[in-house]
């Protein structure tokens, strides 16, 4: 079995690889600038005995994730593909560029379209149970959005209606499913008060881990082989806290 993890150098994607390569997974790592992030979940994947392989890509250019899709496929067959790489900034409405806004949707959503597009006729040979497997990594801010964040909001809207689409139109042989975080790794640069807030809003009352994350990817892809065309929120309650006290 291989998978492809897009942004696996740090973060979440770098706990998705490493739980992917604890289940058996061979890996594909795919990087733009975490090459020595790479490298580290690498050997630790080659310390399980998996098949690893870089291969370094700007998705925000549409020839960069061609190539990375042809070096994928080059490799040999594909079981799963994680489209985790994203761009994530604060910008007042006023001051997003057309640039900014362009680069952000690029690469947190036409970047995953133009690699399933590519992977899934590799994907639809897999032998996993329930057939090849997408997970996208969505973000809770995709349905209920907050001031300051307009262009990553709209691409992660983006994503998660991507993956209602193509889990119908590549059904039975492909399933695509996205997992959306809440209050997860929070920046460094985020004052304590702030932090302190958010989490007041979070039922299970505690920041959540990569590797809550990343669990949920792996579930979905290894253990869920009649789950398609769903979100699977992993946000400590935080979405259905919101709305509740809208509603």
């Amino acid at each position: 079995m291989r998978a492809l993890i897009t942004g696996a150098g740090v973060r979440l994607g770098r706990a998705t690889a490493l739980q992917l390569a604890q289940a058996g997974f061979d890996l594909t790592l795919h990087v733009h600038r975490s090459r020595d992030g790479a490298e580290a979940v690498a050997a630790q994947a080659r310390a399980l005995g998996r098949r690893v392989e870089i291969l370094q890509a700007d998705l925000s250019s549409a020839e960069d994730c061609a190539r990375l899709a042809a070096e994928t496929l080059a490799s040999g067959p594909l079981d799963a593909l994680v489209n985790n790489a994203a761009l994530y900034e604060r910008r007042a409405l006023a001051e997003i560029t057309l640039a900014e806004w362009e680069q952000m949707l690029a690469v947190n959503t036409r970047a995953p379209f133009l690699l399933i597009q590519a992977l899934a006729p590799s994907l639809a040979q897999s032998t996993l149970t329930g057939g090849g497997a997408v997970v996208n990594i969505g973000d809770i801010g995709g349905e209920r959005p907050e001031p300051g964040f307009a262009h990553y909001s709209v691409s992660k809207a983006g994503i998660l209606m991507l993956t209602r689409c193509l889990a119908a139109e590549l059904a039975p042989r492909v399933r695509v499913n996205a997992v959306s975080p809440g209050a997860v790794l929070f920046p460094v640069e985020m004052p304590a008060a702030e932090r302190a807030t958010i989490l007041s809003t979070v039922p299970l009352a505690r920041e959540g881990r990569a590797e809550d994350i990343a669990a949920a990817v792996v579930f979905l892809i290894t253990q869920a082989p009649y789950v398609t065309g769903h979100t699977l929120n992993v946000d400590g309650g935080r979405l259905v806290s919101q709305l509740s006290r809208e509603g």
